[in-house]
């Protein structure tokens, strides 16, 4: 019987604290996983039954980033460790529609409970009814929810109209009315702003230059970042960093 539950997480006192908690439990507990790559790589590896996913891995990608591969996957329920509580923070990890939360400092019994709950949950299919508190889960078709979560899976790679087109095989009218209709923005300002959500985590929570996540997040160089920022913001992104 498959116990694998993969902890990503990157301060490895942590970890090893999950770790000892869980296989008192039965767990077969795998570590020392501190990026989306080798996250995934692990995940591919090991098939778990279960993610344990550190917000904050201090890199490019966090762990909101990998949480957008898991909700695309599909196939394996996942919960965040935090010790965040901004709303932006918070904002951007609803979307990926988690199936729990731990908040640091934990408690062993804290772990304990929620992997239980998800896990059950996950094993008798409640969690889809659980989970759908967004009116998009009810009102968005099939193909405007798989191009949103796209979207948001692939934020740092070059996402443009035409691609969408080819994923959906609409019109670039029916795509801009779909938009419209249930986001109340185009597809294009849509990816703008997922692009800018995302350069504020990391301007906030890492010390990542600014031209580095220009070009992570497919800008083409810090001049159209700089000004897509402002723009959406009101801020730069120095001042938006500093305050």
């Amino acid at each position: 019987m498959n116990k694998k539950i993969i902890v990503v997480e990157d301060e490895s006192l942590i970890a090893l604290d999950i770790k000892k908690i869980l296989e008192r439990e039965g767990y077969e507990v795998i570590t020392n996983i501190k990026t989306v790559e080798t996250a995934i790589e692990a995940i591919e590896v090991h098939n778990p039954i279960l993610v344990l996913i550190d917000i904050n891995l201090n890199q490019l990608a966090d762990g909101i980033d990998l949480g957008n591969y898991l909700l695309v996957k599909d196939t394996i329920p996942y919960i965040y460790i935090t010790s965040y509580s901004n709303k932006m923070t918070l904002d951007r990890a609803q979307e990926t529609r988690p199936h729990g939360y731990i908040v640091k400092p934990f408690r062993p019994d804290s772990i304990i409970a929620s992997v239980s709950v998800v896990l059950n949950n996950y094993k008798y299919k409640k969690i889809d009814t659980i989970r759908s508190e967004n009116p998009m889960e009810e009102l968005t078709p099939k193909k405007m929810k798989q191009i949103v979560e796209y979207i948001n899976a692939n934020i740092h790679k070059k996402l443009d109209v035409e691609l969408l087109l080819s994923i959906t095989n609409w019109t670039k009218r029916h795509l801009s009315r779909i938009f419209m209709q249930y986001l109340n923005t185009t597809p294009h300002q849509y990816i703008l702003n997922k692009r800018i959500e995302k350069a504020s985590v990391l301007l906030k929570e890492t010390d990542v230059p600014i031209n580095e996540i220009a070009i992570e997040l497919g800008f083409q160089n810090y001049s159209s970042f700089y000004s897509a920022f402002k723009r959406v913001t009101n801020e730069t992104p120095e001042s938006f960093r500093n305050k």
